[in-house]
């Protein structure tokens, strides 16, 4: 069936180039609006190498050493969830976001503060005063990934508080089946979604130049600056960080499209 303005997206051949939960949940939300979604993992995530760093971060976080703990991303929850980790009630938990947060609040951590702006580590950052106030020399622990940029361990620092940054997980390439990259090139896709600067640089190591008949969709501002840098067009840029504006900005440009008669 043709794509109509009440289901824009269908018959949308859409690429999910990434897997686990928060893929399958996209490509379930795709389907349901008539699109045929692809998940093709080109990221996975891979424990720390320096675990026993990890193991007593956790172990003084459970103890309450820390006033605060920022949680950047879902993964980091997993970590948590894995380890056992105990966030006791004296600490208090700052989500980056709204899917960060569902979460934490999934495997049964309690959240105490999402910035309402930018679901970023700059916009946490940015609106850190509203969680914490004025106070100064809070001792912080500040999880994250190996290749995340310390945007908010460096701002935390410089604000005059105590910051304990550590690794949680490494991000890692996944190699993309042979078909869907030649798909790609042949431009069987209509649409690639781009969720961070890790799954651009894959996008652009394993598939190289994308036709221009194919969307490339970014989910923030953020994103959409590292798929530049990897060597990305950028056709799309979500308002906000979350798979629904992701979504619903694909929408939105099919629907244009209905109207334009292209």
């Amino acid at each position: 069936m043709a794509p109509t303005p009440e289901k824009p997206l269908r018959g949308w051949r859409v690429l999910v180039p990434r897997g686990g939960p928060w893929g399958h949940g996209v490509a379930a939300d795709l389907r349901a609006r008539g699109a045929v979604p692809v998940v093709a993992p080109s990221i996975n995530f891979a424990g720390t190498q320096d675990e026993p760093a990890l193991d007593a971060a956790l172990r003084r976080l459970g103890e309450g050493s820390y006033d605060w703990l920022s949680v950047t991303s879902a993964t980091t929850v997993d970590v948590l969830s894995a380890h056992r980790a105990v966030i006791p009630e004296r600490t208090k938990v700052a989500a980056v976001g709204e899917t960060t947060a569902a979460s934490l609040s999934a495997a049964g951590y309690r959240v105490d503060f999402v910035p309402r702006h930018d679901n970023s580590a700059a916009g946490l950052l940015a609106e850190w005063g509203d969680a914490a106030g004025e106070a100064r020399g809070l001792h912080i622990l500040a999880l994250r990934s190996d290749i995340a940029k310390p945007v908010l361990t460096d701002g935390l620092r410089s604000a005059g508080h105590d910051v304990d940054a550590v690794i949680a997980y490494r991000t890692v390439g996944v190699p993309i089946a042979q078909d869907i990259v030649e798909g790609v090139a042949a431009g069987s896709f209509d649409a690639i979604l781009v969720t961070s600067g890790s799954v651009a640089h894959q996008i652009s190591v394993q598939i190289g130049l994308v036709p221009s008949r194919t969307v490339i969709a970014c989910i923030g501002p953020r994103t959409a600056m590292d798929a530049e840098d990897a060597g990305l067009r950028v056709d799309l840029v979500a308002r906000s960080r979350t798979s629904d504006s992701l979504i619903g900005t694909l929408e939105e440009l099919a629907r244009h499209r209905i109207e334009q008669g292209a």
